[in-house]
C-alpha cells in the first residue's frame, strides 16, 4: 500500500503531480509529473524529493490560488483473471482532506497487521540450471519488484551445484530469522527444500529417518514455489497455472495448502521423501533413460518416453498395501480435492484396523500419485481425484497388456475420459504400500547409469500382447530422482506448502471489514 498526494493545476489541467509515497513510515516521497501532449498520451519522470516541506519550498506556487491540494492513497489489491492466473492491481481514493486520508491509512495498516499469516522475510533459492535456465531473470523482473512492493525481505542465494539448497538448510541456514523458504526452480529444486527442511527438523527433534514407522516432525516453515523448471508439476497441480506472478502473489497474501509427503524405504534404510510421483516401469525406464540425454535438455524426456513406450517393457512383482477406509472417498469418484484440512482431521479421527492386501502379476506401470499431477500437458493428471492433504496416495496398477491398449491409456491422461476405465488399470486409495519385485537384485545408482544389456528394440506386433521381458527389474522415478533400490515400503505424512488453490473470498471479506471501520471512525 502507498500513500499518493496529487497535485492538480485547476485552470487548465495540463499538468498534474503525483506523489507517491511507497513507504509511509519512511516519509520518502517520489514526484511525477504528468503531462499531456497534443497526442493525448501521458508520459512521466520521476523526481526525487525527500518530503512534502521540501516540495513547498521547491515551488511556493503550489499552494497558490492556481493549485487545488488533493490528498489520496493508492491501495494495491489480487485481482484473479483467466486460468487461475492473478495480477497485482490498485485502486487511489482521492480526498481534499489530509485527516480523512490519514485515517484510511491508519485503519488499513491497523487491518492488515493482524493477518499474521503473511510473510514478512523470506529465504529464496533460485536454480538458475533448471528448465530453460531462466530462473535467476523470473525473480528478478517478475518476482522480486512485487516483494519489495510488499515491504517482505528476502535473502537470495542462487545454487551453484546440485543439492546446495538442501545441504545449507539442513546445517548453514538460520531458520528462526525467516517465516518462510521460497525455491525458484522446477520439481527437483522443490525436493531439495523439502528433503532439506524435512532433515533438519527431524534431527532437531532426534527423530530417526531411518525407522520405517518413526512419527515424522512436521516442518514450521512453509514453502512457495515460483515455478521456472521444465514442467513444474507441483506448482501447477496445486495453484492450477506455471505462473511466476501468481505464485508471487500467492506467497504475499499467505496462502497455504498442506501437502502429503511420503518417505520411500528399503527395509530399514531411509531413501528419500515423495510428494507428487512414485512411478515404477514405465515412468521409471523413462527416467533411467533420458539421464543418459541430460545433453538435450527438456527434450530428453520426449525422445526417451518414446524409446520406452516401443519397448513396452513389464515387470514381475508383488504390491501389498494397507487401503484408506471407505469415507476417504474413491479414485474414481471425480471429486476434486477442496478441503485438504477437514480430509486430514478426519483421518487423523478414524483408526481402523484394515486388512493388508496383496496383488501378484505383471506390470507395466505401477504409479502412486499423493496429488493429482497435472502439468499442461496432462491437465487432469495422472489421478484427477487425488487429494492434497487426507494422508493417503493413488496406487494406480497397469498390467501386461498391448501397445495399443497402453497407447489408449495414456491418450487418455490428454482429455477428459477416464483413464481408468480399462480392464488391465485398476487403482486404489492406500495408506501405505510395499513392493517386491519377483527376481530382485541389489542395485546402486551407478548400475542404473550403465547401459541395459539387453537395449534392442522388439517388434511392434510381436508375441500375443507385444511386451517385452529384457530385464527383471526397473527403477523408482521418485519426483524425477531415480532410487537405487527397486523393492520398497512407503507411508505417508502431511506437510504445509506455501501456496494453494487461491480464492478471493478471505481478500474481499477484509476490505469489507476495513471499510466499515473507516465509515463508523468518520
Amino acid at each position: 500500500m502507498c500513500i499518493s498526494l496529487i497535485l492538480q493545476i485547476s485552470h487548465d489541467e495540463q499538468t498534474v503531480f503525483q506523489v507517491i509515497l511507497l513507504q509511509p513510515q519512511h516519509c520518502s516521497l517520489t514526484i511525477y509529473p504528468l503531462r499531456r501532449e497534443p497526442s493525448q498520451s501521458w508520459y512521466s519522470r520521476a523526481l526525487g524529493l525527500k518530503s512534502v516541506q521540501q516540495l513547498l519550498n521547491v515551488n511556493p506556487l503550489i499552494v497558490s490560488n492556481s493549485f487545488v491540494l488533493f490528498y489520496a492513497l493508492t491501495v494495491c489489491y489480487v485481482r484473479r483473471t483467466r486460468q487461475h492466473q492473478w495480477r497485482c492491481s490498485e485502486v487511489t481514493f482521492r480526498s481534499a482532506n489530509q485527516g480523512l486520508c490519514e485515517q484510511w491509512i491508519t485503519v488499513i495498516n491497523e487491518q492488515l497487521s493482524l493477518l499474521t499469516n503473511r510473510p514478512k522475510s523470506l529465504l529464496v533459492y533460485i536454480n538458475p540450471y533448471g528448465g530453460k535456465r531462466r530462473g535467476k531473470r523470473i525473480y528478478e523482473q517478475k518476482v522480486a519488484p512485487l516483494f519489495r512492493r510488499a515491504c517482505i525481505s528476502a535473502d537470495v542465494i542462487v545454487t551453484e551445484q546440485a543439492n546446495h539448497a538442501r545441504d545449507h538448510l539442513k546445517t548453514e541456514a538460520n531458520l528462526e530469522k525467516y517465516d518462510g523458504v521460497v525455491c525458484v526452480g522446477g520439481d527437483g529444486m522443490f525436493s531439495e527444500i523439502i528433503h532439506g527442511l524435512i532433515t533438519r527438523t527431524q534431527t532437531d527433534h532426534q527423530v530417526d529417518q531411518n525407522l520405517s514407522d518413526a512419527e515424522l516432525v512436521p516442518c514450521s516453515l512453509r514453502i512457495g514455489i515460483i515455478p521456472a523448471g521444465s514442467t513444474d508439476c507441483i506448482c501447477f497441480a496445486t495453484v492450477g497455472t506455471n505462473d511466476p506472478v501468481t505464485s508471487a502473489l500467492h506467497i504475499i497474501v499467505g496462502d497455504s495448502q498442506p501437502m502429503d509427503v511420503c518417505s520411500v524405504h528399503h527395509n530399514q534404510t531411509f531413501l528419500r521423501y515423495s510428494v507428487s510421483l512414485l512411478g515404477y516401469g514405465f515412468y521409471g525406464d523413462i527416467l533411467t533413460d533420458s539421464e543418459r540425454k541430460r545433453w538435450l535438455g527438456p527434450a530428453r524426456y520426449d525422445l526417451s518416453g518414446a524409446k520406452t513406450f516401443l519397448n513396452h517393457n513389464y515387470y514381475e512383482g508383488t504390491v501389498s498395501f494397507l487401503p484408506a477406509e471407505d469415507d476417504m472417498g474413491n479414485p474414481r469418484d471425480k471429486l476434486q480435492c477442496r478441503s485438504g484440512r477437514k480430509l486430514q482431521r478426519k483421518a487423523r479421527e478414524r483408526k481402523e484396523s484394515l486388512e493388508a492386501l496383496a496383488i501378484r502379476g505383471k506390470f507395466i506401470a505401477i504409479n502412486a500419485a499423493s496429488m493429482s499431477c497435472a502439468c499442461p500437458r496432462s491437465p487432469k493428471g495422472l489421478s484427477p481425484s487425488a487429494h492434497l492433504a487426507d494422508g493417503t496416495t493413488d496406487l494406480i496398477l497397469v498390467r501386461k497388456c498391448s501397445r495399443l491398449d497402453f497407447l489408449r491409456h495414456l491418450l487418455r491422461h490428454t482429455n477428459k475420459a477416464d483413464q481408468f476405465d480399462h480392464s488391465f488399470v485398476e487403482v486404489h486409495r492406500v495408506r501405505k504400500f510395499r513392493f517386491q519385485p519377483r527376481h530382485y537384485e541389489l542395485l546402486s545408482l551407478e548400475d542404473l547409469s550403465e547401459p541395459p544389456k539387453k537395449a534392442s528394440f522388439r517388434p511392434i506386433c510381436s508375441g500375443p500382447t507385444g511386451c517385452n521381458y529384457g530385464s527383471a527389474y526397473s527403477s523408482w522415478n521418485c519426483d524425477g530422482e531415480i532410487l537405487p533400490h527397486a523393492a520398497i515400503q512407503v507411508r505417508y505424512a502431511t506437510m504445509t506448502a506455501m501456496h494453494t488453490l487461491g480464492f478471493l473470498r478471505s481478500s474481499s471479506d477484509f476490505l469489507h471489514h476495513t471499510l466499515k471501520k473507516i465509515i463508523s471512525c468518520t
